[in-house]
């Protein structure tokens, strides 16, 4: 079996590619849009990218499953409850995908948002489970912040306690050693209380995260939805991207570099700059008004934050990185 987790610094988000090596078929789970790495790593292995599994509508970031089906035909998978505009595979609770000798089960796992699942892998159907890819659902020493789905009728506080089955009736009944391999780890605005660590194992997550702790459900309700931090408001953008049709990113798209007298009339009409170079070289001197967002950071998050939706921007950055 390949199961290769793949992390991207900038976004604390993880994607997943599982193969079955005797019969050549693999699924990604919660791709970027950036595909280069699965579909190398497939050819390398062998592999043909059958399916593309999103474990809920992402806010932090838009999917790639567009783009994996443009380049390799795959079937796009979502939870029961999804409600796209484009074709979609709905993954009913308890139903298995075989890959071969592997074995993916669907796990209905609400609570960060209503259409969430988890999927569970075993090398073969009868094998104990070797890994759970829990989404946003089970972090490693949190869960997902219930509130992003915000229909002003209580509907966080809905998820919440949807999400209080999903971990203690789901996710905490698996076997100690099955590895818990989640969407996000620390940085991620998904959650408060994110581990560093990219893996962890049930067992340890039931000695160790506060929210697999027993208690009542009120009790975890409020540990859930107490002192989350604010909603970017980039991520409304993001989740309503994900469940509609838009062009997939062109890999091979150049941006073009600006004469001078190009970025002084962007200035002179108000063009926001952000400046993407190191701390201590924007320090050294820049351009007045421009914002540091460097790549050695969060630039994608940040530079949602600080950019308007749709809006123009200058991006000043080192030769080679643009």
């Amino acid at each position: 079996m390949i199961l290769e987790q793949y992390y991207i610094e900038c976004l604390s988000h993880a994607s997943y590619l599982i193969g079955d090596e005797s019969t050549g078929r693999a699924v990604v789970v919660d791709p970027r849009r950036d595909i280069t790495e699965y579909l190398d790593d497939a050819r390398t292995h062998g592999l043909t990218i059958d399916g593309v599994i999103n474990t809920h509508f992402h806010a932090d970031f838009v999917s790639g499953h567009l783009e994996l089906v443009e380049a390799t035909g795959a079937w796009i998978g979502f939870g029961e409850a999804a409600e796209t505009d484009y074709p979609i595979r709905r993954l009913a609770h308890g139903e298995h995908i075989s890959l071969g000798r592997v074995d993916l089960e669907i796990l209905s796992t609400p609570g960060h948002t209503w259409e969430s699942i988890s999927v569970l892998v075993r090398e073969t159907p009868d094998a104990t489970p070797t890994a759970v890819l829990t989404g946003d659902s089970l972090f490693i020493g949190d869960v997902g912040r219930p509130d992003l789905v915000n229909l002003g009728d209580g509907s966080t506080t809905d998820l919440a306690r949807a999400m209080y089955h999903t971990v203690h009736e789901k996710l905490l009944t698996l076997p100690d050693g099955v590895t818990v391999m989640p969407a996000h780890g620390a940085g991620s605005s998904c959650g408060k209380n994110l581990s560093a660590e990219l893996t962890s194992t049930i067992g340890e997550q039931r000695r160790t995260n506060p929210s697999a702790q027993p208690m009542s459900e009120d009790a975890f309700v409020t540990l859930i939805t107490d002192g989350q931090p604010a909603v970017p408001e980039y991520f409304s953008v993001d989740a309503v991207l994900n469940k509609s049709t838009h062009p997939a990113l062109d890999q091979h798209r150049q941006i073009p570099e600006l004469s001078a007298d190009r970025v002084r009339a962007e200035l002179a009409a108000g063009t926001r700059v952000l400046d993407a170079r190191t701390v201590d070289d924007f320090a050294a001197g820049h351009l007045r008004g421009s914002v540091n967002v460097g790549f050695d950071g969060r630039f994608a998050e940040t530079g949602g934050m600080v950019a308007e939706v749709g809006e123009a921007i200058v991006l000043i950055t080192y030769p080679g990185e643009e």
